[in-house]
């Protein structure tokens, strides 16, 4: 067979975590995490972190290693996954599991990441002004003159992701879409990736119940405890963005958690959008497994 990486992917709350461990326990595979937001040891609760249960089931990666204050990106998990990944195949494993919801990290660790132009700092932080005075909303609109084509693709309600495609487009006068070249950098294994699913007012309710879930876990708690950091780019996350205006009084708690159910369906919807167009997934409804 030689070596393989089975990429397990598919919308939030959909149930990668157990399917995932199954098939690392099947295969004698660690799991090798590829969520961006599970990485950060003080967003337990809000980022679904597998339980102490499951995690003594097998052993995880790239779980709550690194802190909120610390700066990682798509390229330094791409750099550090590929490392981690090369030491697992010499130490003898014929297949690796990984799994996640992360788009972009997903993309970097299978592809490669296209080489996007170094912006000014002050012009990212008269973006950051920007979103903490005007809202994400403003500058997705400005988005969606400049680069329509990213404008459909990425997670509007993340603020961080917005600037980042916006401040290319105004930097170089060119839509960030133009950078994406696609052009895919080989791996010396094989990729295999699955997508879990299910159907859809299956998934809504599943994620609607799991945000009960976590507040009733401590979210609001441990947002509470992330406020001197919620201009962090780890912090640009549903479920405690949501959180945050509610602590400046801006809505109610009850207003605050339809939100985060709500921003949670849209982000499922956009992950799903995002892999649809990927013909080298082979899709598993979870639900007839």
């Amino acid at each position: 067979m030689g070596r393989r990486l089975l990429v397990i992917l598919g919308p939030t709350a959909v149930g990668k975590t157990d399917y995932s461990i199954e098939q690392a326990l099947e295969y004698g595979s660690p799991v090798i995490s590829c969520d961006s937001r599970q990485l950060y040891k003080e967003m337990r609760i809000g980022t679904a972190v597998p339980t102490p249960e499951q995690l003594a089931r097998v052993q995880h990666y790239f779980i709550q290693t690194i802190s909120v204050t610390q700066n990682y990106t798509a390229g330094m998990y791409e750099a550090d996954a590929l490392a981690l990944i090369d030491r697992l195949f010499a130490e003898g494993h014929e297949t690796l599991v990984v799994t996640g919801g992360s788009m972009m990290y997903i993309d970097a660790l299978c592809y490669g990441l296209d080489d996007f132009p170094e912006v000014p700092m002050l012009l990212r932080e008269h973006l950051m002004e920007c979103l903490r005075d005007e809202g994400v909303d403003v500058l997705a609109e400005q988005l969606k003159e400049l680069d329509p084509v990213t404008y459909d693709e990425i997670d509007l309600s993340n603020g961080q992701r917005v600037i980042r495609a916006l401040e290319v487009c105004l930097y170089t006068g060119q839509p960030f879409s133009s950078f994406k070249t696609r052009s895919f950098k080989e791996r010396d294994f094989t990729i295999e990736k699955v997508g879990l699913t299910r159907p859809r007012e299956e998934l809504y309710e599943r994620i609607d119940k799991r945000v009960l879930q976590m507040m009733d876990d401590g979210l609001e708690a441990e947002a509470r405890s992330l406020l001197p950091y919620r201009d962090l780019p780890a912090l640009q996350t549903v479920g405690y963005r949501e959180l945050f205006d509610y602590f400046d009084g801006k809505c109610d708690l009850e207003t605050a958690v339809r939100l985060i159910q709500r921003n949670t369906r849209h982000y499922a919807k956009r992950q799903l959008t995002w892999w649809r167009r990927d013909s080298d997934i082979r899709w598993v409804d979870i639900k007839s497994i």
